[in-house]
């Protein structure tokens, strides 16, 4: 199809090869379109935005206009939005670029599922093989890992982090960082259970399942303070296994703290990674 009459492509932007830009879409002086990207009709890209290869964009989402921050003035450059590859980014989605404020840039990766009305704030990362449910937001300056899955009108806090193959459920509000391979739910989210279902559809060994559901336990459902239970996971041959150490740096390096685990009497019934949480306590 090429570039449709009724859309707008200002001058300077770059298209690649095989480019459609499809009816009443309007595309900036800065936007670069890697080859095959399509965007299907009413769809407005802008600032210094680079989509890569093989992308969709479906009607009435925004890329790269001005971020929801009051900090910004009239004449505040608009930063950079760089979008990877085989993206699909659904109807009324809406991704801003960085600040001055937050390093300049949002960056979004490979293969990932943005579904209809989701937000990505400002200075956001969000990993590849992402999936953001109808609604779901991630605020200014978060982290989303790999193969995440973002629940229908879930939220996620300024700087907090979910971590790789995370599960958050919908309509929960994530305040604190969601560990790797853990499900969260609720207001404010709380830690629940290991995300077998992501481990299995993603190929993890019942190995390295039965690993990860020993580490959930020591680090997150005993008495002692985080640190200590860290400190003491860390010190064993379960620390040194490279999936459990993936969860481990994890907790290590958060600054809002971890998602701390609904207390006994709340899981009592429900099974925490197949298995009753027997010495649960509240953290």
């Amino acid at each position: 199809m090429g570039i449709h009459p009724t859309a707008i492509v200002a001058q300077g932007a770059e298209l690649g090869p095989d480019v459609e830009v499809g009816p009443f879409c309007t595309v900036g002086p800065k936007v670069r379109l890697g080859a095959r990207t399509r965007l299907v009709s009413h769809v407005v890209v802008d600032g210094d935005t680079w989509l890569g290869e093989d992308n969709e964009v479906f009607p009435f989402a925004a890329l790269g206009c001005t971020p929801q921050d009051k900090k910004l003035k009239a004449d505040t450059p608009l930063g950079r939005l760089r979008i990877g590859n085989h993206n699909r980014i659904r109807e009324n989605a809406t991704l801003h670029g960085g600040t001055p404020f937050g390093g300049g840039e949002t960056r979004i990766g490979n293969h990932n599922l943005l579904l209809v009305g989701c937000h990505i704030g400002h200075d956001a990362t969000v990993g590849n093989h992402v999936v953001f449910t109808n609604g779901a937001m991630a605020a200014g300056h978060t982290h989303i890992g790999d193969r995440a899955i973002l629940g229908a009108m879930s939220g996620v806090h300024q700087f907090a982090r979910v971590g790789k193959l995370a599960m958050v459920g919908a309509g929960a509000m994530v305040s604190h960082d969601a560990p790797p391979f853990g499900t969260v739910q609720g207001d404010r989210a709380k830690l629940v259970a290991v995300n077998l279902i992501g481990l299995q559809r993603n190929g993890y060994s019942a190995e390295q399942k039965a690993l990860i559901k020993r580490a959930f336990r020591l680090l997150f459902w005993r008495a002692a303070p985080l640190h200590r239970r860290l400190e003491l996971v860390q010190g064993t041959l379960l620390g040194r296994d490279p999936v459990v150490a993936e969860i481990l740096d994890f907790v290590a390096a958060s600054k809002r703290g971890v998602c701390s685990p609904r207390s006994s009497a709340q899981l009592r019934g429900k099974a925490m990674g197949g298995e009753p949480p027997s010495d649960a306590a509240v953290v």
